[in-house]
């Protein structure tokens, strides 16, 4: 068996086993583990997996500030509070709640990320569900789930993935990026809610929702929260404007903001801490060192090659099967390392534009056809998780097939047909 053949079945086995979490052992200890055995093998070099693990710091802080914010709010009642907004807005209506809800999806997911989606909303949409006495709380908790991923190429700071595929000093400005993806990104949005909507409206029909509920008081925990999370989409758009790595300024904010609260509190940290799903954190250290050991066997250079070649024969269809390819690949693995890859080709080939946009595409929206496919689905699992909540990646999958796909062609097409009118 060669080196390389042994590499790439390693990290296969350990991309499987965050998948399908045999004996629902964390997502994390295959993650980890299959690194460490690389390592232990001698198939990549430690200096090198050191190398994959500093790589992923901007994602490990962006991460630890966002999930420190959700901590936050869900402990001062912010999630409690608009649970009862959001209900009382609705008025009776199960529609007019899951629009709502979906709603809010896209403007969280734009200004604070997908993850912030996952970890801030879903909490904030349970408790909803519960104020309202819902007897099924997944058609809305899927909206969360589906969002994350179908707005998450608004804004380059809606996707840490955008981070991953556009790194290296890649990134486009914000205006091009605005221009180059606002239209796609309205396509996905708007075919995911009638997709979405469709696969529940038989749920909705069935539910009934309580009509006597008033959002009440702002406590001033709550508000501390808000504020909290306001500055921090604030500071994020503006990191992005600049140019600026995101991580930095998410952890700072959520480190400030939970420091704010400890104090209002008078208590130590570690009731804020130990409630935190920090296994996310070494799951995106082993997939980096995963990605890592992939690109030394040579895997980027072979998949510049081909991809090269595909653009010198056909260029404008090179764009869409580069973005279906990838979309389907984040079935198999998730789709951080899957951007780290096509991120490492698509610059190495001097991609362009349209390409380099359909694949950060098919990065993005491939994850809503796998339970685990990105970090804020693994997220959106654990916010369930809390509240005693499963969903089985077939049941995932069957939703995920209705909604993914014609988001991506959506998406895809409007990029296709802006390059033709060029």
């Amino acid at each position: 068996m060669t080196a390389e053949v042994a590499t790439w079945g390693i990290a296969g086995v350990a991309t499987a086993g965050v998948i399908v979490r045999p004996w629902r052992w964390p997502e994390a200890i295959w993650a980890v583990a299959g690194a460490a055995v690389l390592v232990a093998l001698g198939l990549i070099p430690p200096r090198l997996a050191l190398i994959g693990v500093a790589k992923g710091l901007d994602v490990y802080l962006f991460l630890a500030g966002m999930m420190l914010l959700a901590e936050v709010a869900r402990r001062e009642g912010l999630f409690d509070w608009l649970a009862r907004l959001a209900t009382a807005s609705a008025k009776g209506s199960p529609t007019r709640l899951f629009a709502l809800v979906y709603a809010v999806g896209v403007a969280v997911t734009a200004v604070l990320s997908n993850d912030a989606t996952a970890v801030v909303l879903t909490p904030a949409v349970l408790a909803a569900a519960s104020a309202a006495k819902v007897a099924d709380a997944l058609p809305y908790a899927f909206i969360c789930a589906f969002i994350a991923n179908a707005a998450s190429f608004l804004l380059p700071i809606s996707n840490p993935a955008n981070l991953v595929v556009f790194g290296g000093g890649h990134m486009p400005p914000l205006g091009d990026w605005i221009e180059r993806f606002l239209a796609p990104s309205i396509a996905s949005i708007v075919v995911t809610f009638v997709a979405l909507y469709l696969t529940q409206r038989s749920a909705l029909a069935r539910e009934t929702l309580a009509e006597n509920v008033k959002a009440g008081k702002l406590e001033p925990g709550a508000r501390l929260a808000a504020a909290g999370i306001l500055a921090t989409a604030i500071l994020l758009v503006a990191a992005s404007a600049l140019g600026f790595d995101l991580g930095a300024p998410t952890a700072v904010a959520g480190a400030l903001t939970s420091l704010a609260s400890l104090i209002r509190r008078r208590e130590g940290p570690w009731p804020l801490v130990k409630d935190i799903s920090w296994s996310v954190l070494p799951l995106v250290a082993g997939l980096f060192v995963l990605v890592e050991a992939l690109e030394y066997t040579g895997v980027v250079s072979m998949l510049v090659d081909a991809l090269k070649r595909w653009v010198e024969a056909a260029p404008i269809a090179t764009a869409g099967g580069a973005g279906l390819l990838v979309a389907f690949v984040c079935i198999l693995m998730n789709n951080l390392p899957a951007g780290l890859i096509a991120g490492a080709t698509v610059q190495s080939a001097h991609a362009s534009p349209d390409v380099a946009s359909a694949i950060l595409i098919g990065v993005d929206l491939g994850p809503n056809l796998s339970v685990t496919g990105s970090l804020a689905t693994i997220l959106w699992l654990h916010a369930l998780r809390r509240e005693n909540l499963t969903v089985s990646v077939w049941r995932f999958l069957r939703v995920g097939t209705v909604v993914m796909i014609p988001a991506l062609v959506a998406a895809l097409a409007v990029i296709y047909l802006t390059a033709h009118l060029r």
